[in-house]
C-alpha cells in the first residue's frame, strides 16, 4: 500500500512532465516538417526538370543530389563546385534571394504554430518551442549536407553553422515573437535597470514601432527603385537580353530552367540596382567596378540574361547620374512616415511629438534603413568562383553607409518640415488658447470688457481680424449693424469674450449683439406706482412717496426726549420695533399699538379697551 500511495501522490508531477515532454516532441516534429516540406518542395521541381531534359548529366540520384545542394544555398550555404575546367573547385556563394523565402516562412511558421493553443494539445515554453523546433529543422539539414557531400555541389562545413544556423534560429525567434504578440520586452534581469525601464515605457514603444516601420518602408523603396532601374536596362539592352537568353539553352526544359534561375536572382538584382543607385556600385569581377560616375575595369560577364543589362564600360553620362532619384525617394519616404508618426493630421496637441524626438526618431530610422541595407546587399552578393569571379555584387560596408547618409540628410529635414507644415493651420488656434487660458489674473479682469478696436472696426467698415490670424468678414454682420439704427442704437455692440475651450467652428458662427434694454423696475415712474399699491393694500400705515417733510418745530432737538418719555428714535417699551414707520412720516399716520391710549400706557391693573378703532 505503501508504494500505492507514493504512485498517487507522484501522478500529477508525472502528468505535468508527460504533457511537457509531449508538447516538445510536437514542437520538434514541427521542425522536422518545416525543412521536409522546403527540401521537397525544391526536390520536385529539379526532378521535373530533370524528367524533361533530353540529355541529363546523371541518373535520379544525381539530380536529388543537386537539389540538396540547392536547397542548403537557399538557407546562405556556400557550395563548392569541383567539376571546373581548371580542375580547381570553385565556390558559389551567390545566394538566389527568392529561394530564402521559403524557409525562412516555414520556420517561421513551425515555431508560431507550435506555441498556438489548441484543445487536446498541452502547449510548450517559448524557449521550449523555440530549441525543439531549430533542433529538428537542423537535424534534417544535418542530413541533407551528408547526402549533398557526393554530389557535383557539396557544401562547405564551415558555412553550415554560418549563415545556414544562423538563418534557422532567427526565423524560429521571429514566430516565437510573433506568437507572443510581438512585445519588446521584458528585458533580460541582466540587462540594466534603466535599459529595462525605458523599454517598459509606453512612448518606447511607440517610437521603436515608428523606427521600424520607417526603416522597412526605406528599404522597401531602395529594393522597388532598384528593380525598376533592372526593368528599364533590360528594355534598353533587350536584344542583348534576348541574344543570351537564347545561346544558353538550345531545348525548352533548359530554356525554363534558365527562365526559373533567372526570376530567383530578381531580387539579387534589384538589390544591385539600388547598390548602383545609392552611388557606390557593384563589382562584376576582380578589378571591375560599376557606379554611376564611371564603370571601370573590364567586367567578366558569365553569359546571363540579368548581366547583359549591364552598364557599357566609360564615364558616366547624365542619365547614369537620373538613378539618384532612387535614394532621394526613400529619403522622403522615410521623412513622410516619421512626420505621419510624428504628427498625425488629426492628433492634439498634446500628442504631437517634439522637435526633438521627431529627429531622433528619422535618424533611428535612417540607422536602420542602413543596416537593412546592408544585410541584404551581403546576402545578395558573393563569389560565383576564383580568380576574375572572386568578387562579385555589391559591397556591403559601402552600401550601407551610403543608404544610412541619403536617409539621415534627407529623411530628417522632411520628417521636420512636415511636422511644422501640418501644425501651422493650428498655431493661431493654439496660440489663442494659451493667450485666453494663460493669461493670468488680468484675464479675468477684462473678461468683460467691450472689445473697443471691435468697435472701431465696425464703425470703419473695415473687415475684422479672427482669433485664427485670417481677415474675414462675419456673417450677419451687416445685418447686426442695420439692426442697431433702432431704438437700442444708442448702446454700443460688444462681443462676448471666447473661453479656452471653444473650438474653431464656433468662433466662425459667432456674431455680436447689442446689450438689452434696461430694466424699468428701477425707474422713477414704476417706484412710485408699486409704492402707491403697496400703501393702498396697507390700509394707510405707509407714507406718501416721497415722504413729506416733517416741520422743525415737531423735531425735537437732540436729547430731549419725545412727548412719552422716550428718546427719538429709541422705541418705547412693549413695542415690536417692525411696526414702527420710517422717520419723516406724519404723526397723523403714525400707528398706535394696541393697548395705548392718549400716548400713554395703561396700568397694569387697567383692563384693555375693546372695539377701538387702532388707528387714529
Amino acid at each position: 500500500m505503501a508504494g500505492v500511495t507514493q504512485v498517487t501522490e507522484r501522478s500529477p508531477m508525472l502528468s505535468a512532465e508527460r504533457s511537457r515532454t509531449a508538447a516538445l516532441a510536437s514542437s520538434f516534429l514541427r521542425g522536422v516538417i518545416a525543412a521536409g516540406l522546403g527540401l521537397g518542395s525544391l526536390a520536385v521541381l529539379v526532378m521535373v526538370l530533370w524528367i524533361s531534359s533530353p540529355h541529363p548529366d546523371s541518373g535520379p540520384g544525381g539530380a536529388l543530389r543537386v537539389a540538396a545542394g540547392l536547397w542548403l544555398l537557399a538557407h546562405g550555404a556556400e557550395l563548392i563546385r569541383a567539376d571546373t575546367l581548371s580542375g580547381i573547385p570553385a565556390p558559389v556563394a551567390t545566394v538566389p534571394l527568392l529561394l530564402i523565402v521559403g524557409p525562412v516562412w516555414l520556420t517561421h511558421r513551425a515555431a508560431r504554430d507550435a506555441l498556438e493553443p489548441e484543445e487536446g494539445r498541452p502547449v510548450p515554453s517559448a524557449g521550449g518551442a523555440f530549441c525543439a523546433v531549430t533542433a529538428g529543422y537542423l537535424l534534417v539539414a544535418a542530413g541533407t549536407a551528408a547526402c549533398a557531400r557526393g554530389g557535383p555541389m557539396p557544401a562547405n562545413r564551415f558555412s553550415l553553422g554560418f549563415p545556414l544556423a544562423v538563418v534557422v534560429a532567427v526565423s524560429a525567434a521571429a514566430g516565437v515573437w510573433t506568437a507572443s504578440g510581438r512585445p519588446l520586452g521584458p528585458m533580460p534581469s541582466w540587462a540594466p535597470l534603466r535599459l529595462q525601464e525605458g523599454i517598459a515605457r509606453t512612448l518606447f514603444r511607440t517610437r521603436a514601432e515608428a523606427v521600424l516601420r520607417s526603416s522597412a518602408v526605406g528599404v522597401a523603396v531602395l529594393l522597388g527603385g532598384g528593380a525598376l532601374l533592372v526593368a528599364t536596362a533590360l528594355v534598353w539592352h533587350v536584344q542583348a537580353t534576348q541574344e543570351s537568353f537564347l545561346e544558353l539553352s538550345g531545348d525548352w526544359s533548359g530554356r525554363f530552367a534558365v527562365l526559373l534561375l533567372a526570376l530567383a536572382l530578381v531580387p539579387n538584382a534589384a538589390m544591385w540596382g539600388a547598390a548602383y543607385g545609392l552611388g557606390p556600385g557593384f563589382a562584376l569581377g576582380t578589378g571591375s567596378t560599376v557606379a554611376p560616375y564611371a564603370v571601370e575595369g573590364r567586367p567578366a560577364l558569365p553569359d546571363f540574361p540579368l548581366l547583359a543589362a549591364a552598364p557599357a564600360p566609360g564615364p558616366g553620362t547624365a542619365a547614369d547620374w537620373a538613378v539618384l532619384a532612387v535614394p532621394l525617394a526613400a529619403g522622403l519616404a522615410v521623412g513622410w512616415f516619421t512626420a505621419g508618426r510624428a504628427a498625425p493630421v488629426q492628433a492634439a496637441r498634446s500628442e504631437v511629438w517634439s522637435r526633438r524626438e521627431t529627429a531622433l526618431v528619422a535618424v533611428s530610422a535612417a540607422v536602420g534603413c542602413g543596416a537593412g541595407t546592408a544585410l541584404l546587399t551581403a546576402a545578395s552578393g558573393g563569389p560565383l568562383g576564383t580568380g576574375a569571379l572572386a568578387e562579385f555584387g555589391p559591397v556591403w560596408w559601402l552600401v550601407g553607409p551610403a543608404a544610412l547618409l541619403w536617409t539621415a540628410l534627407l529623411g530628417v529635414p522632411v520628417a521636420l518640415l512636415l511636422r511644422w507644415w501640418r501644425l501651422r493651420d493650428h498655431g493661431w488656434a493654439w496660440r489663442r488658447g494659451r493667450t485666453d487660458a494663460g493669461a493670468g489674473p488680468d484675464a479675468s479682469a477684462t473678461a468683460g470688457v467691450p472689445d473697443v478696436a471691435a468697435g472701431k472696426a465696425a464703425a470703419s467698415g473695415e473687415p475684422e481680424r479672427s482669433g485664427d490670424g485670417r481677415w474675414w468678414r462675419r456673417r450677419g454682420g451687416a445685418d447686426a449693424a442695420g439692426s442697431g439704427s433702432g431704438a437700442g442704437s444708442a448702446e454700443a455692440p460688444s462681443r462676448v469674450p471666447h473661453p479656452a475651450a471653444v473650438a474653431d467652428e464656433e468662433a466662425a458662427a459667432f456674431e455680436p449683439y447689442d446689450f438689452l434694454p434696461a430694466d424699468p423696475w428701477h425707474e422713477e415712474t414704476t417706484r412710485r406706482s408699486r409704492w402707491a399699491s403697496l400703501r393702498k393694500d396697507s390700509g394707510g400705515l405707509m407714507a406718501d412717496f416721497p415722504a413729506s417733510e416733517v416741520p422743525a418745530a415737531e423735531v425735537p432737538a437732540p436729547g430731549v426726549p419725545a412727548p412719552g418719555g422716550q428718546a427719538p428714535g429709541v422705541p418705547a417699551a412693549g413695542v415690536p420695533t417692525a411696526d414702527l414707520p420710517a422717520p419723516g412720516v406724519p404723526a397723523a399716520d403714525l400707528p398706535v399699538a394696541e393697548g395705548m391710549r392718549n400716548g400713554r400706557a395703561p396700568e397694569a391693573s387697567e383692563p384693555p379697551e375693546s372695539g377701538r378703532d387702532t388707528a387714529s
